[in-house]
């Protein structure tokens, strides 16, 4: 089973294997929590790996910050708390808007990184769903009706999609500020297109995992094969392909995997 613990102003979820081949940090997406990955890490396909899944501050069961933290200093953040702990090489695995974050991660501390999974990770201003609809509020509407307009969205798409069911609990923790902050960050930076670029200019294996039909637009593919980053579809699946298709996202992570290990 997984352990869980709090340093740093960061909750955090862990399985620590002393036999391990090498550590997965997760980090999750805007308003998400390590709550979405809570049942992946318990595969028993994954079981010689050793998983860190962290709610980023203002998030999940984390801190709120007294200023919301921008994605780079979420970065920073992941950062410190590795460094604390002495854990470097880690395989990243981002979600979303924590597909920004690891990408930030890896550019800016490329000695606490070996390798990277992007998961359905922003690229073009057509992946911006619920960050677009935050970002077009203003900051005081936001934390007025905004965000619980959001909510009541996925709470009534959740009746009938597992995975939006399962964003709902961690929409109810996150702190409004962070969500306005990080939202506002997720369009600029997805409207500049040079999130596929970045990706390509990386000095280690990267992999990006998306869900078909219903995940990461075309327009992100195409940049993405521009960029020569390797791309891979997880079939009728949708913005949580580890939700949707356990079993094929599980078989993409091990190939993926396989060259790390011993």
């Amino acid at each position: 089973m997984f352990y869980t613990n709090f340093e740093h102003s960061l909750f955090y979820r862990y399985i620590n294997r002393s036999s391990s081949v090498g550590t997965i940090l997760y980090i999750h997406g805007l308003g998400e929590s390590g709550l979405c990955f809570e049942s992946l890490i318990l595969q028993e396909q994954l079981c010689q790996w050793s998983h860190i899944v962290l709610d980023l501050e203002g998030y999940g069961k984390s801190l709120w910050s007294v200023a919301p933290k921008s994605l780079e200093q979420h970065a920073d953040s992941l950062a410190s708390w590795l460094q604390f702990k002495s854990i470097s090489q880690v395989i990243i695995l981002g979600h979303s808007m924590g597909g920004v974050i690891g990408l930030i991660l890896s550019e800016k501390y490329p000695e606490l990184v070996q390798g990277f999974i992007n998961v359905e990770g922003n690229i073009s201003i057509e992946d911006c769903t619920f960050s677009s609809q935050a970002a077009s509020y203003s900051l005081e509407d936001f934390q007025t009706y905004g965000l619980d307009t959001i909510r009541n969205g996925v709470y009534s798409s959740g009746l009938e999609d597992p995975a939006l069911r399962s964003y709902y609990p961690s929409l109810c923790f996150c702190q409004p500020q962070t969500y306005h902050l990080n939202s506002s960050e997720l369009v600029e930076l997805s409207r500049g297109a040079k999130l596929a670029k970045k990706l390509g200019f990386l000095k280690i294996p990267v992999i990006y995992l998306l869900g078909n039909p219903r995940g990461t637009a075309e327009l992100s593919r195409s940049m993405l094969t521009a960029s020569a980053v390797e791309w891979r579809a997880i079939e009728d699946a949708g913005h949580w392909p580890f939700i949707d298709k356990p079993k094929t996202f599980i078989d993409e992570m091990l190939s993926f995997l396989s060259q790390f290990q011993p």
